[in-house]
């Protein structure tokens, strides 16, 4: 039976096996330490039956502010954001993703009381699109070259901001299924970091 834990700052020297994926973002060793000393509750490492080698992992944070704007007619913005996730390919297709999704979602609603949970994916990752269509994600809006290379004649590629809306927005106003028609830039997508309350 495989384990799924709170990620730690030592699982860092443990998940090459993840991180050598072509579509898998890597960052430095300071980027991963500070969400994990800021959300250590929004991320999450499945490791292998009798040994530690790493199945796959989710890292997220929280971000946006809560409803005061609401009352002047503006849309809520907390939320719940993956910063990253992968499986590792010798053990994709067993729903490990779907499971780090739904525990990210669940902290997501039930410690920060997010109204939705987004991400971004490069739209020539058609694998990963589907499969969060089918986890409930819809694209929200694309940003405009935000992922650097990969997009048509050596160009950066634009991205999706995928979302899906969490109990809290019972009336879905922080989501839209047509999204692909709506294009921002990547300033646009920045939101002010949120803490556990």
């Amino acid at each position: 039976m495989s384990l799924l834990r709170p990620f730690r700052a030592t699982d860092l020297f443990k998940f090459n096996n993840v991180n050598l994926d072509h579509w898998t973002e890597t960052y430095s060793l300071s980027f991963y330490l500070s969400y994990l000393a800021q959300w250590p509750d929004l991320s999450f490492i499945q490791t292998a039956p009798s040994s530690t080698r790493t199945m796959g992992y989710v890292i997220g944070k929280a971000e946006g502010t809560d409803p005061v704007a609401t009352r002047r007619g503006e849309l809520p913005t907390l939320h719940g954001h993956v910063t990253a996730i992968t499986v590792a390919p010798e053990y994709r297709r067993l729903g490990l993703a779907n499971g780090l999704m739904q525990l990210l979602e669940d902290v997501s609603h039930r410690v920060y009381n997010a109204y939705f949970v987004d991400l971004f994916v490069r739209p020539s990752n058609t694998t990963a699109v589907t499969m969060y269509e089918k986890m409930g994600y819809d694209v929200y809006r694309k940003v405009q070259e935000y992922y650097y290379g990969g997009g048509g004649k050596g160009k950066d590629e634009d991205g999706y901001d995928m979302r899906k809306a969490l109990p809290r927005d019972k009336e879905g106003k922080t989501v839209r299924k047509n999204g692909r028609n709506f294009m921002v830039d990547p300033q646009d997508t920045i939101f002010e970091p949120a803490y556990r309350p």
